[in-house]
């Protein structure tokens, strides 16, 4: 059982340092290899999906966050602490987050439910209980996912980490001085993307316009919105904002944020945003940074035993 509040170690006294950590420094080897599958998807282009088997009936998908993919050590730190409770453990990374760049003329996003609802269906003919984990983007992803449906055959709870459920703060807050280096790492994985998504379609956007970008919201005004089909930056993130469909969900969801996650602002940090909602929690605590929570002193983190026990509760 973990422990009901967070306490971080010492030495790793505010949001950046349990942010930056256990991105940098945590070393996961995973309980078995990866199994790695590839579909097809319903347009014709492809999702890579990695899988942890031990013929248990019971199945918890994960998704990563913005520019992660199925070997960051938030995913398998989750994964084996899953594994290791006796859950079969799929990952699986967005379109553009592989080795090999994808077909078609668009890439991942925060409200990309397609590709999550594939994943989905690839695997629930398999298991009797389906547990979803999202996070970051892809608790957004996540939320969104389970708000258009309501329900889904046999998804029996999820439970996200570091949820943006407001994506157009979240993405200005970036811009503040405090997170540039967040902002600036970002940029540059992106950027590197997008001139090798350009160089597969020249005409997608204008490429001198993208050397000029410096921002998460300029990349999601010049390229994220367009390609996907929104008008601008603005309504991608009205449309796809999690906050605007978990009143619709109709499984148990745990939403879990920290009060000094650098990403999250004072808009997102407020548990009013699900008041009155019987399907949904939100749980705040006043440290645990961005997809954070590490210890010293287990293999386990506080946030991978939190989901654990929510998913066994």
């Amino acid at each position: 059982m973990e422990k009901k509040t967070y306490l971080p170690p010492k030495l790793l006294f505010n949001g950046h340092l349990q942010t930056v950590y256990p991105a940098i420094f945590r070393k996961i080897k995973l309980l078995t290899p990866y199994v790695h599958e590839r579909i097809i998807t319903q347009d014709q282009d492809f999702l890579d999906l990695f899988w942890m088997r031990q013929k248990s009936d019971k199945l918890v998908i994960i998704s990563h966050g913005l520019e992660g993919n199925a070997d960051r050590a938030y995913v398998k730190g989750m994964a084996n602490a899953h594994f290791s409770e006796n859950f079969d453990v799929l990952t699986w990374n967005y379109r553009g987050c592989s080795d090999q760049l994808n077909k078609l003329p668009k890439m991942y996003h925060s409200g990309a439910t397609e590709d999550l609802l594939e994943v989905v269906n690839h695997t629930s003919k398999d298991y009797h209980e389906i547990f979803l984990i999202g996070f970051s983007l892809g608790a957004n992803l996540t939320l969104k996912f389970l708000g258009e449906r309501g329900s889904y055959k046999n998804i029996k709870k999820a439970c996200v980490i570091a949820a943006p459920l407001d994506l157009k703060s979240s993405s200005l807050h970036l811009n503040r001085l405090k997170n540039a280096l967040y902002q600036i790492r970002f940029m540059r994985s992106l950027k590197m993307k997008a001139r090798a998504k350009h160089a597969q379609y020249p005409g997608l956007f204008d490429l001198k316009k993208l050397e000029n970008i410096h921002t998460i919201y300029d990349f999601d005004n010049l390229i994220t919105a367009p390609i996907h089909g929104f008008k601008n930056a603005d309504d991608y993130y009205e449309k796809c904002s999690s906050k605007n469909f978990i009143r619709n969900i109709q499984i148990p969801t745990q939403i879990l944020n920290a009060m000094n996650d650098p990403f999250l602002t004072t808009k997102i940090l407020d548990k009013s945003i699900v008041t009155n909602f019987d399907y949904v929690s939100y749980q705040i605590t006043s440290q645990g940074g961005h997809c954070g929570y590490p210890n010293f002193s287990t293999k386990t983190y506080w946030s991978e035993a939190f989901a654990v026990n929510y998913f066994k509760s």
